[in-house]
């Protein structure tokens, strides 16, 4: 469920602010699409009343859709705006805890590590950030080159002693990139995913980005599949 990781909540275990419960409800969504509001608000330890406002809000900023099956039970999916916004607040709240610079140096020097067991040594970064920084750091450690970071909206020519770009073709040859993006996480990946391989396009578990395809399109595509053997 949604707080497994105990990141979500204050010290207490409840959540404190309209951030925390947001991502608590849509991770809460993205692990059991069959959660009702009750198990929800025991999950999110909040009133059954509030998790009906938060639900009802995030319905309509358009990150989560309901649907109704049978027996009068609604299932909710994560949309792609809601993928991304689960990716989005998980990094926020990441870079402000206490223990994120930890928890990003093993992570990176464990897919640093990957990198050179595989046999990718020209390795780029989409994201200028904190988290790059850590990278870049833990990259000395390992028999890989970082060969740029891939990033639009940085106002900049380089980044910890790496060229910056606007352009994936700008970067030249490289074996594998690592989402390093703070901001905007799973949007990211989902670009890149489009256009590199995603078996080469690596992610850190700590930004909770998905690699499957939205809830809502694979529903989609179910529905679409049933409404063609009916046809038949």
């Amino acid at each position: 469920m949604g707080n497994n990781s105990g990141e979500t909540t204050s010290p207490q275990g409840v959540p404190d602010s309209e951030a925390e419960i947001t991502l608590g409800l849509l991770n809460a969504v993205h692990e059991n699409s069959g959660i009702t509001q009750r198990s929800a608000s025991h999950e999110l330890g909040i009133a059954l009343g509030l998790t009906n406002a938060y639900l009802k809000r995030c319905i309509k900023k358009g990150l989560i859709k309901v649907s109704q099956v049978p027996a009068n039970r609604y299932s909710y999916y994560l949309t792609p705006k809601g993928f991304s916004e689960k990716s989005r607040l998980t990094a926020e709240y990441l870079s402000s805890s206490f223990g994120f610079f930890r928890k990003a140096r093993n992570q990176c020097s464990e897919i640093l590590e990957t990198c050179a067991a595989v046999g990718w040594p020209h390795v780029a970064l989409a994201g200028a950030g904190d988290l790059c920084e850590v990278m870049t750091l833990c990259a000395s450690d390992f028999p890989v080159e970082l060969v740029g970071i891939l990033d639009e909206q940085f106002d900049g020519d380089t980044f910890s002693g790496l060229p910056v770009v606007g352009k994936l073709t700008a970067l030249g040859n490289f074996d594998s990139m690592i989402v390093t993006d703070l901001s905007e996480p799973q949007a990211t990946y989902n670009a890149l995913a489009r256009v590199i391989s995603p078996a080469h396009v690596l992610i850190l578990p700590l930004l909770k980005i998905s690699r499957e395809k939205p809830s809502t399109e694979r529903h989609e595509e179910e529905e679409q599949g049933m409404k063609r053997q009916s046809a038949l």
